[in-house]
């Protein structure tokens, strides 16, 4: 069921929403990414003759800090829902209960952080049927959290007739569906980022169902020592060298091209301020750390993303926080960008890459930008992900 086939009309739609969302000291909201993936789903509902309860967790508070409330969150949303969000002091019990049931159509209810209870991170029956007597209908909107089985996301589904998921969720689930189940070809993954440790499981997920695989980061040195290539004081993974060859070794046997770095940008320390030059990246001197790829290696990663149809972004290029290292990050950008206006789809997904994006100015030159980093990673694992089983059965 979509959220286009459920009549809302004088309905409350109890709505998990991923509002965890950056504050300043002054508790201002300082990114409202979230807030906005949220709206499309929101005003759906209103505009369909409904109201809304909203639920979120914010942070990981202990004791119920003030600092972790979702409070101030509530200005933030009402200004860009255009729509007065009002805010009750808890999310079960009486107070929750009363603010739910004198809510009108038009309206919209933000529920006091879900992780003052540990119950919600415990996956507590009794604590999402608590939650599920707020609504008439559940709809899950939180990608960001569709990999835990926490009481309002998985748990939760299981009390209501009516469960769809929000507007987010659906082009989140169609967008790695476009990658990982009807990609266009050649689809081409860049993956980057420090560890090969972190993306073992999706390497190999992915090794039989992409054309091209770029390995860029600190992961690709693991790989280079592997093969003999000395790396100087680079970042490196010396308990998973074998496993780098194991995974050169499959992709031979799978015919799949995997295109490491040749040379790159090092530094004398891990510092904005160190000395740099560049290097072979299997010639890096002692001493010395490779902390960005080099002009050779992003004319040639640029090549292999003009001819893809399908992309897949990872993981950065280097340590693109420091300008000194961004510019291989920022290659790999502009390639993603002109295949993407040359007719390519292209999703960039986990936490620094959607970062790198954001600061650089991509983000509106790619196809889609994933909203949830650990969902995201555990999907290209092919993993079934608890929040999206529970709905879509």
């Amino acid at each position: 069921m979509t959220i286009d086939q459920i009549n809302f009309e004088n309905k409350k739609a109890l709505i998990r929403v991923d509002f965890n969302v950056p504050l300043d000291e002054d508790h201002n909201v300082t990114d409202a990414t979230r807030i906005e993936a949220a709206k499309d789903t929101i005003i759906h509902v209103l505009e369909h003759g409904g109201s809304v309860i909203l639920m979120s967790h914010l942070g990981r508070p202990k004791n119920k800090e003030e600092e972790f409330s979702l409070r101030h969150v509530c200005a933030k949303a009402s200004d860009i829902l255009g729509v007065q969000v009002k805010f009750v002091e808890d999310c079960i019990g009486q107070a929750a209960e009363n603010a739910s049931a004198n809510l009108e159509p038009g309206e919209v209810l933000l529920l006091e952080n879900l992780r003052y209870y540990s119950e919600e991170t415990a996956g507590d029956a009794a604590f999402a049927k608590a939650l599920s007597q707020l609504g008439d209908i559940y709809i899950n909107d939180a990608f960001g959290t569709a990999h835990r089985a926490h009481a309002s996301t998985a748990i939760i589904a299981d009390y209501f007739e009516e469960k769809c998921f929000g507007t987010l969720m659906n082009r989140e689930i169609e967008s790695l569906d476009k990658v990982m189940k009807t990609p266009e070809r050649p689809l081409v993954a860049i993956l980057g980022g420090a560890k090969v440790s972190s993306k073992i499981t999706v390497i190999e997920n992915i090794l039989t169902k992409v054309d091209d695989l770029i390995i860029a980061g600190g992961m690709a040195y693991t790989f280079i020592k592997a093969q003999g290539g000395k790396i100087g004081d680079s970042l490196v993974e010396d308990d998973k060298q074998e496993l780098a060859l194991d995974i050169l070794a499959k992709a031979k046997e799978t015919n799949t091209n995997v295109h490491l770095p040749v040379d790159v940008v090092i530094a004398n320390s891990f510092s904005e301020l160190a000395s740099t030059d560049h290097a072979a990246i299997d010639q890096v001197p002692d001493g010395w750390m490779g902390l960005d790829i080099g002009e050779k290696s992003r004319e040639i990663f640029h090549n292999v993303l003009q001819s893809a149809k399908t992309i897949l972004w990872n993981g950065p290029a280097g340590v693109f926080e420091m300008e000194p290292f961004a510019k291989g990050t920022i290659a790999l950008g502009d390639s993603v960008a002109m295949a993407t206006k040359n007719g390519a789809f292209s999703l960039v997904g986990g936490g620094d890459s959607v970062a790198a994006v954001k600061q650089f100015g991509f983000e509106n030159q790619v196809s889609y930008v994933s909203t949830g980093g650990g969902a995201m990673l555990e999907m290209l694992e092919g993993k079934t992900l608890p929040g999206i089983a529970v709905i879509k059965g």
